[in-house]
């Protein structure tokens, strides 16, 4: 029994060794893989900015007064290795603030280095007015650029309240505190405020196109009316200078004395986390949830709506509402 017993504790023993082997083999290859990585793709990414380059900047999707983007500008700005920058500008527009917070640190960059937008699909409204901050705006024949303007849009649900059974009393100081809100009909002064507050911001807008693009102030009205326009037609216009890609970006740069065969690096963002981006895409599961669409549909919705459904403030966006001119 006692050599029975020996057997046990001695295997027992071994069994608790080689499972310290084990858990430590295990680390020392994560460890290895870490340092490998970052040895490869880290050095890369590292060594690339750290040499004389062309940096690429994406400005995508709808626009916010992202901090994130705003620090990584700054850095292209400081670094003594960006040559010439590339703005890759691909999008509906967003919040005027968020807009007037990029357009100005593209301009201070612009005073230390040469700075070409190159407008991909679209490149509307705030996005626009990034676009035109930079030195140079090179677009696609059929790149959408353009809705130079300011909305300011609130839902009125009133009517579904009053259906409901539900009303809001609301006391406040003066008539004009919180208005307009969600539950009651604007009044005809709230509407006043809010559009004599929208002139304002578009006066400062049209001024912005008025100085880049070097108009008249009679011209740069003329195409502030909300439109939009294919490359074509904004080249026609003056709203861009150039048709073409990245290729004709590249070519202007050179015409800066930045040396087009300098390689092209792409300052990236910092990627979400992963515990983010599973919150975010619950959110939209439990959209299509409510709406009563399958689950598959919460990418779609994704695509559709994006982070455009709550703008807060005034907005300079642009998207096809659906409805015919003069539609209420």
């Amino acid at each position: 029994m006692a050599n029975t017993a020996d057997a046990i504790i001695d295997r027992r023993r071994l069994r608790r060794k080689l499972t310290f082997w084990r858990i430590l083999a295990l680390l020392i290859v994560a460890l290895a893989l870490i340092l490998f990585y970052f040895s490869v793709a880290g050095s890369d990414v590292f060594s690339s900015r750290s040499s004389p380059h062309i940096a690429k900047v994406r400005i995508e999707g709808t626009i916010f007064e992202n901090e994130e983007l705003l620090k990584r500008l700054k850095d292209v700005t400081d670094s003594n290795a960006v040559r010439g920058v590339i703005l890759s500008v691909d999008s509906p527009g967003g919040t005027t603030a968020g807009g007037e917070a990029i357009y100005e640190a593209v301009r201070k960059l612009a005073v230390k280095k040469p700075v070409v937008a190159q407008v991909g699909t679209l490149a509307a409204s705030a996005g626009y007015m990034i676009a035109s901050a930079s030195d140079h705006i090179v677009a696609r024949q059929s790149s959408i650029v353009g809705s130079i303007g300011v909305l300011f849009q609130y839902p009125d649900i009133s009517q579904l309240l009053t259906k409901l059974g539900v009303k809001v009393e609301t006391i406040k100081s003066s008539p004009l505190k919180a208005e307009p809100n969600f539950f009651n009909p604007a009044s005809d002064e709230a509407k006043e405020m809010i559009h004599r507050m929208i002139i304002d911001s578009y006066d400062w807008f049209v001024g912005l196109v008025q100085e880049r693009r070097k108009f008249t102030h009679e011209q740069a009205l003329a195409l502030a009316d909300g439109s939009v326009f294919t490359g074509r037609q904004a080249i026609a216009n003056k709203l861009i200078d150039e048709l073409g890609g990245e290729d004709t970006a590249i070519a202007w740069l050179k015409t800066k004395g930045v040396n087009d065969k300098l390689p092209v690096v792409e300052w990236k963002p910092v990627e979400k986390s992963s515990l983010g981006l599973f919150f975010s895409n619950s959110a939209t599961k439990m959209l299509a949830r409510y709406l009563g669409l399958p689950e598959e549909s919460a990418g779609m919705l994704n695509q559709l709506t994006g982070d455009r459904m709550f703008l807060d403030g005034l907005v300079s966006v642009w998207h096809v509402d659906g409805k015919p001119a003069g539609a209420q």
